[in-house]
């Protein structure tokens, strides 16, 4: 399997037509069903349903697109980097977090590293625990940025010196708003949107569920959620409220949502992590040795 091939593939399952793809590649319209062709036998899959006019992906070529993706991807990254090992440190840095306000921190310590170091260019990925390890571990991502709890026990890490609010999203119009802050009695009968990672089963060392203790089993959970944005759009819409941690929806003067924190106060630490004995671009290693100097040496 080429990687050549690979990129015919995934530009016809983008566009969606051969006769589309083969002008965005610049190749004729037989080679390039010939390439397709070649790779389902290879493959001893048939790949894409053929239309009159458009072309859709089967089952078997919606599993080769996501490996795909992570090829391509890979193999960027790795170019990148080689490309980038000059007498002047550049190149990409890739960087997955939680909706959290420890972005911050990375955003200041990315502009100081721009200062001596125009050629280095970052890349974020938004997703949950669960999300940004799985990058991580496919070598499709340098760092992570992880609320707490989480699963740390196979990285080498550095806590972050920022903790992140649990509380709860409620609109303005909800008796909720009136309150200064939110108890665990207030929730047990008002339908909730909470966060996957909140909620997660495996009980042990999750501070959120601790919270709640054996009071835990009575909420009312009418939606789960990896990211806050679609879950502060069912807020406004009215189908609850959402738990989640402070300052990452909108949750501004001019907005109809507001955020209450929980009482007693929930905290969750924050870690940045990468693999254990992972090898560094040069622009990575620049990026790790601010990150000491900011905020300690790494724990290993």
């Amino acid at each position: 399997m080429e990687l050549r091939v690979l990129r015919y593939f995934m530009t016809i399952a983008r566009e969606g037509s051969i006769t589309s793809a083969a002008n965005v590649l610049h190749v004729t319209q037989p080679t390039l069903s010939r390439q397709i062709r070649d790779l389902e036998n290879e493959l001893g899959q048939k790949l894409f349903i053929r239309g009159s006019h458009h072309m859709t992906l089967t089952a078997e070529g919606m599993v080769l697109r996501k490996r795909a993706e992570e090829i391509l991807s890979m193999v960027d990254k790795t170019e990148a980097e080689f490309h980038a090992m000059e007498s002047t440190v550049s190149g990409d840095i890739y960087i997955g977090s939680g909706e959290t306000q420890a972005i911050q921190h990375i955003a200041e310590i990315a502009k100081e590293i721009r200062e001596d170091h125009p050629g280095i260019h970052y890349h974020l990925y938004s997703g949950n625990a669960e999300d940004v390890t799985e990058r991580l571990d496919k070598g499709l991502l340098d760092f992570g940025i992880l609320i707490q709890p989480a699963d740390i026990s196979k990285y080498d890490y550095i806590n972050i010196p920022a903790k992140d609010t649990w509380g709860v999203i409620v609109r303005r119009d909800s008796p909720f708003a009136e309150k200064t802050s939110i108890r665990k009695e207030d929730l047990l009968h008002v339908p909730l949107i909470c966060s996957r990672q909140a909620i997660s089963k495996s009980r042990q060392n999750n501070e959120f569920t601790a919270w709640f203790g054996e009071d835990f089993e009575k909420l009312d959970i009418v939606t789960t959620f990896n990211l806050v944005y679609n879950a502060a759009i069912m807020v406004a819409s009215g189908l609850g409220c959402a738990v989640t941690i402070d300052k990452i929806a909108n949750t501004t003067e001019s907005s109809n949502l507001c955020f209450r924190p929980l009482e007693p106060r929930l905290h969750s630490g924050l870690n940045i992590i990468w693999k254990k004995h992972q090898i560094f671009s040069s622009a990575a290693e620049v990026f790790l040795e601010k990150l000491r100097e900011n905020f300690g040496s790494p724990s290993l």
